[in-house]
């Protein structure tokens, strides 16, 4: 029998495979900012294929990675509302202004009640991305927006940033309280008040009240 009869051919090196799904999540966490922000658009471009993963990295212990995961939930065309309200709950800043940034891109009704909690929130940028999610839902905030005008009288911030939303949603329903605000302290306030009563065409009416 020919000695070499039995000899085999050596097989090759394993290789370890990665998925292309993998390579994207290791570019939006590899700490190069080129590479994460170019893995987040086409992360998000994949809609529910790379959602599952996302909502895992959405509750990692490390806060960067969880900002990457919201941010990229925030961009999808279709995503559940839900995801994005408990992320405005994080322990980072960064991660709830990524939330309201996503809230805002996808307005819905049930988000006002959460929303309207963040106007107190001690982060001004925060309470610029929450007015404006506020502003993107429209007439449905309405309510929400004037009861809780009700309820923080003395909080300047947190009525700035009410009266801009209601300014800027343009709904009869707040003109009692957009000419109240006329007679407020804050000038930012006053401001916003007066863009609200000429949005709603009736800038000529506190004209001659003043």
């Amino acid at each position: 029998m020919d000695s070499h009869s039995c000899s085999r051919s050596p097989r090759p090196a394993a290789r370890t495979q990665i998925s292309h799904l993998d390579a994207l999540f290791a570019d939006l966490i590899s700490g190069d900012e080129n590479l994460a922000q170019a893995a987040m658009q086409k992360l998000a471009e994949l809609g529910a294929e790379s959602m599952p993963a996302l909502r895992k990295l959405a509750t990692s212990p490390d806060p960067d990675q969880r900002w990457w995961a919201v941010s990229t939930l925030a961009q999808m065309d279709v995503v559940d509302v839900d995801w994005l309200l408990a992320a405005l709950d994080d322990e980072s800043v960064e991660v709830k202004q990524s939330a309201a940034l996503g809230l805002a891109a996808h307005p819905h009704p049930k988000s006002a009640p959460v929303l309207i909690g963040f106007l107190r929130h001690p982060d001004s940028m925060l309470r610029t991305l929450v007015t404006n999610a506020l502003t993107a839902i429209g007439t449905d905030a309405v309510p929400a927006l004037l009861g809780f005008l009700d309820k923080n009288k003395a909080q300047d911030a947190a009525r700035l940033g009410t009266i801009r939303a209601l300014a800027n949603i343009t709904d009869t329903r707040a003109i009692p309280a957009l000419m109240a605000a006329l007679k407020e302290d804050s000038a930012l306030i006053r401001h916003w008040a007066e863009i609200g009563l000429e949005n709603l065409g009736l800038d000529m009416v506190y004209m001659k009240l003043e």
